[in-house]
C-alpha cells in the first residue's frame, strides 16, 4: 500500500503506452509507419497495432480521386493571348503509396509543371479558333505526358480536361462581331431571296391576271360584236337599214350608259361625246373613216396590179 502513490503513474503512463499502440486508417486511405526514422510497412483501411515509441504514423496519404485546376496564359499560333483553364483527376496507386510519399514532395507542383509545359507546347501550334475545336486533343496530349511522368511517382492521371478557354476581352468583341456581322450578311441574303421571290411571283400574277383580262375583253367584244350583227339583222327584217339601224344601236346605247350613271352617285366614268347628235357624228366619222380606209386599200392594191403588169 504504500508503494501505490508511485505505482499509479506507472500504471497510467503504461495504460497510455499500450492505448497508443492501437490505431485506425479510414477507407480510402493509407498511413505510413517508420520506425526510428526508417520506413517500416504500409497499413491500409482499420484497425491497427504498432510497437508504442519505437514506430510512429509518418504520414497518411488518400486514395481518393483528386482533381487540380491549372490555369494557364500563352499565346496561339495567330497571336492571340488565351487563358486556359485545365482540370486534371488523379489518385495516388494503392501499390504506389511508397514511391508516392517518399519520391515527390510536392505532387501539385510537379502536375502544374507538366501541365504549363504541354500546353504551351501545344497552343501555339494552333490558330484560336482552332484551340476551340481542338481542346480534347490538348486534353489527351496533357494526360499522355503527364502519364508517363507521374506514374513513376506513384501516381495515376485519370483524365484530364480542358473546362476553359477564355481569348482576350477585346478578342472576344472582335469575334462577337465577326459572328454578328455574318449572322446579319445571312439574313441580308434570305431576305433578299425572299423579296425576289415575292417580285417573280407578283409578276407572275400580273401578267396571268393581264392574260385572264384581255381573253375577258376579247369575249366581251366578241359577244358585243355578235349581239350588235343580231340586232341589224332584226332591224334589217323590219324594213330599217344596217345604217340606220347602227345608228339606232348608238343612241340606245347612249341612253343605256346614261341612265347606268345616274343610278351610281360615286362612279369616277365620264361619257364622251355628252349627246346623242354627238354620238350621231361620231357614227358617221367612223363609217367616212372605214369607207375611206377600203378606198385606199384598193388604191394600193389596183397600183401593185399595175406594176406587176
Amino acid at each position: 500500500m504504500d508503494n501505490l502513490p508511485i505505482l499509479l503513474p506507472l500504471i497510467f503512463i503504461a495504460v497510455i503506452i499500450i492505448f497508443s499502440a492501437f490505431f485506425t486508417v479510414k477507407q480510402q486511405t493509407a498511413a505510413v509507419i517508420e520506425r526510428f526514422g526508417k520506413f517500416q510497412s504500409i497499413r491500409q483501411s482499420g484497425l491497427h497495432l504498432k510497437v508504442p515509441v519505437v514506430d510512429r504514423i509518418a504520414g497518411k496519404l488518400s486514395l481518393k480521386i483528386q482533381q487540380l485546376d491549372v490555369i494557364i496564359e500563352t499565346k496561339t499560333l495567330d497571336d492571340v493571348f488565351v487563358k486556359l483553364k485545365v482540370s486534371v483527376q488523379y489518385k495516388v496507386i494503392k501499390d504506389k503509396v511508397y514511391e508516392a510519399f517518399y519520391k515527390l514532395d510536392y505532387p501539385h507542383d510537379q502536375i502544374t509543371s507538366y501541365v504549363f509545359d504541354v500546353v504551351r507546347a501545344e497552343v501555339p501550334k494552333m490558330k484560336l479558333d482552332d484551340v476551340f475545336v481542338k481542346k480534347d486533343d490538348i486534353a489527351i496530349a496533357v494526360k499522355s505526358e503527364l502519364n508517363e511522368a507521374m506514374m513513376t511517382y506513384g501516381y495515376d492521371i485519370i483524365k484530364t480536361l480542358v473546362t476553359d478557354i477564355d481569348p482576350d476581352a477585346q478578342v472576344k468583341e472582335a469575334m462577337n462581331r465577326i459572328n454578328a456581322a455574318d449572322r446579319e450578311k445571312t439574313a441580308a441574303q434570305y431576305e433578299g431571296d425572299a423579296q425576289r421571290i415575292l417580285i417573280v411571283e407578283k409578276a407572275k400574277a400580273e401578267a396571268e391576271s393581264k392574260r385572264l383580262q384581255g381573253q375577258g375583253i376579247a369575249d366581251q367584244r366578241r359577244e358585243i360584236a355578235r349581239g350588235l350583227e343580231e340586232s341589224v339583222e332584226v332591224l334589217n327584217k323590219v324594213g330599217i337599214n344596217s345604217q340606220e339601224a347602227s345608228a339606232l344601236i348608238v343612241v340606245t346605247q347612249h341612253y343605256d350608259t346614261l341612265q347606268s350613271i345616274g343610278q351610281e352617285t360615286n362612279s369616277n366614268l365620264i361619257l364622251l361625246p355628252n349627246s346623242p347628235q354627238a354620238g350621231s357624228q361620231m357614227l358617221n366619222d367612223m363609217v367616212a373613216s372605214f369607207t375611206a380606209s377600203n378606198q385606199i386599200g384598193e388604191a394600193m392594191k389596183n397600183s401593185k396590179n399595175k406594176k406587176k403588169e
